[in-house]
């Protein structure tokens, strides 16, 4: 089924999909370790931790595109270490797409695990450890299998938001075609072009579809796990 692309359009589908899900891939044992923190540990900071860790949600795009521009562009620290040691660059590159993808992901995906996360009852962990069982066997046995729905859920919102970023990705990594040209930068790039409505109507329509139908998986997945809570 060809839906009508051409060749280009399905060269940007396909570069989506790869960035949002190696962003997803990457970010989601990270997101869950937040989440579990912040569930189950009280520590000086923790308030703090938790601003920093949904920071991106109320930003300017832009701003955290810029700020990861300082950071892992060629003369940031981390950018000029993975130059200098690595003879590798984020910048331009669809690697760093992913970066800004995750990063923009992370605040979404770690709110729908700390929800599956704080829904198992801790009564349950506390008489696996009454039993014999240690911390890492009773997280192993318990808290992982019952708050699964919420990191599918986690995952599949952030592989909607990773698909729909744009401001973080175009400050970062620029609009290149086959590098980092994503749905959102090719519908802005093909908005800008003199008779390009028809491409645009395509990769929007494509765009639509897939964001709803991760939406829709993630709000079943998380109200499943936190019984009728919702993360949106």
């Amino acid at each position: 089924m060809s839906l009508g692309l051409s060749e280009s359009e399905w060269a940007v589908v396909v570069l989506s999909l790869k960035v949002s899900l190696v962003a997803i891939l990457a970010t989601l044992p990270v997101a869950y370790g937040l989440a579990w923190v912040l569930a189950r540990r009280s520590f000086p900071g923790k308030l703090l931790l938790d601003g920093l860790v949904h920071l991106p949600l109320v930003l300017p795009p832009v701003v955290t595109g810029w700020l990861l521009l300082l950071v892992f562009g060629r003369a940031g620290p981390v950018g000029g270490w993975l130059q200098e040691t690595f003879g590798f660059s984020l910048v331009f590159r669809w690697t760093g797409a992913a970066l800004a993808a995750a990063i923009m992901a992370l605040p979404l995906m770690v709110r729908a695990m700390r929800l599956s996360i704080e829904s198992v009852d801790r009564r349950l962990v506390a008489a696996a450890r009454t039993l014999g069982a240690g911390p890492f066997r009773a997280f192993r046995t318990i808290t992982l299998p019952l708050s699964l729905p919420g990191i599918w859920a986690g995952a599949v919102l952030g592989f909607a938001r990773s698909l729909g970023e744009f401001g973080a990705t175009i400050t970062f990594v620029s609009n290149i075609p086959g590098q980092t040209r994503t749905l959102p930068l090719a519908i802005y790039t093909g908005l800008q072009v003199p008779g390009a409505e028809a491409e645009v109507t395509r990769l929007a329509i494509i765009s639509v579809v897939l964001s709803l139908a991760a939406l829709v998986a993630s709000e079943a997945l998380i109200r499943r796990a936190g019984r009728g809570a919702h993360v949106l």
